[in-house]
């Protein structure tokens, strides 16, 4: 018996390896089929109601962020469905941003104006490179610009920005490096962060939970660990400043209580993301009591999920996941 439920864990890990690594050579199956102009090109997203005319039910919009896989069209569906259970469906317009590869463009036969990153790039901010250059960062900016407009959306309340696994490291850098929105304030929208299962995260300072060897593992302090060798898009802006920035931000740190597995094929095993921490749990955590450590005084909330693990559907659609992201 135990080798048999060996052997089908074993086939498991491997078919989940597997799909993993395809996504990432041969290019996602599903480019989404909505397209946002931006100056450097066009970004492939999905959207939940069609924005280019007025929406004035919509008093939330939820931009959600794929991980590593890139499947866009899967997390529109969670953030809908989600939106649905808790009861505000009609009033929350879903936008799930696709930050495409090469790979993507080749597969799927896309025209040259489509936006595409070099591999996993978009995950630290970088810039796209073709047809024009722009930070994933600044991509999401342009969304949240958009979003302010008051003709399009003339009771938007605030805008919810939340991602996954991959999607949560997008979301926790995002949140650490983005620019101001006055026009926001202005309009009196809100704007909150929702970071679920990420597999490391930015530190503001050398402090590591787990100890280690720096000359075993010189690049952990580097971007997008730490502070050193920041991206173009946090040009201008001092670490002191970033995190003065980051730890008055609206965020909430998402956790599957179940995402305890050191060895998910999706992890972070690289000496940078194991100084964090053995799994997205601990890390989580380690990251959350640092930030308190730092800022007593600390705002943000760290809310787990019972019985889920690394899940970005189950996450977004369990009853804490539907109170984070539509909390009233």
């Amino acid at each position: 018996m135990n080798n048999r439920l060996g052997l089908l864990l074993g086939v498991w890990l491997t078919c989940s390896t597997t799909t993993w690594a395809a996504e990432k050579e041969h290019g996602v199956k599903v480019v989404s089929p909505d397209r946002f102009h931006l100056p450097a090109g066009d970004l492939s997203l999905g959207l939940s109601q069609d924005w280019a005319s007025p929406l004035p039910q919509v008093t939330r919009a939820l931009i959600i962020v794929h991980g590593r896989l890139r499947n866009a069209q899967t997390y529109l569906q969670s953030g809908e469905d989600a939106a649905e259970h808790a009861g505000v469906g009609a009033t929350t317009l879903v936008i799930a941003p696709q930050f495409l590869n090469d790979s993507d463009v080749k597969r799927n036969h896309l025209d040259n104006q489509v936006l595409r990153w070099r591999g996993n790039d978009w995950m630290a901010g970088e810039p796209s490179v073709g047809p024009g250059a722009v930070s994933s960062f600044g991509a999401l900016d342009q969304i949240i610009k958009h979003l302010g407009n008051r003709t399009l959306f003339p009771a938007l309340k605030e805008i919810v920005v939340a991602g996954h696994s991959g999607g949560g490291q997008v979301v926790q850098r995002f949140a650490l490096t983005g620019h101001d929105h006055p026009a926001l304030h202005t309009e009196g929208i809100r704007l909150r962060y929702v970071v679920a299962n990420p597999s490391s995260y930015a530190y503001f300072s050398p402090q590591r939970p787990v100890k280690f060897n720096v000359a075993d593992c010189p690049g952990f302090n580097d971007w997008k660990y730490g502070m050193q060798h920041l991206p173009a898009y946090a040009e201008g802006q001092g670490v002191e400043q970033l995190e003065r920035a980051y730890v008055s931000r609206d965020i909430t740190y998402l956790l599957g209580q179940q995402d305890t597995d050191p060895n998910h094929p999706a992890l972070d095993k690289s000496c940078e993301a194991e100084t964090q921490g053995a799994y997205r749990l601990i890390r989580g955590h380690n990251y959350f009591d640092y930030l308190k450590q730092r800022h007593p005084q600390l705002s943000q909330t760290l809310v787990e999920v019972p019985g889920v693990g690394h899940d970005g559907d189950g996450m977004f659609t369990s009853p804490e996941g539907q109170k984070v992201l539509f909390a009233q």
